[in-house]
């Protein structure tokens, strides 16, 4: 068996085991977490105020298209 011929090309930085080189990637451990703090979950749902404006909203919008499709079949 015959060891395994150096690359050539100084540029080429992978090895032959398809890694790279240290210090090319960033640490495991630095992408793991978001950063945002321990879970707290949520005590409350959605207040009743907004929920009742984007209803409103949309009936609005819903209420203005059906008038529209109205007027244009008369």
């Amino acid at each position: 068996m015959s060891a395994p011929v150096p690359d050539p090309d100084p540029r080429n930085t992978t090895r032959p085991s398809g890694g790279v080189p240290p210090g090319e990637t960033p640490a495991g451990e630095s992408s793991t977490g978001s950063g945002a703090g321990p879970y707290r979950p949520l005590t409350r749902g959605w207040g009743k105020g907004p929920l009742v404006l984007i209803c409103l909203v949309a009936l609005a919008c819903a209420l203005f298209f059906l008038a529209y499709a109205i007027m244009l079949n008369v």
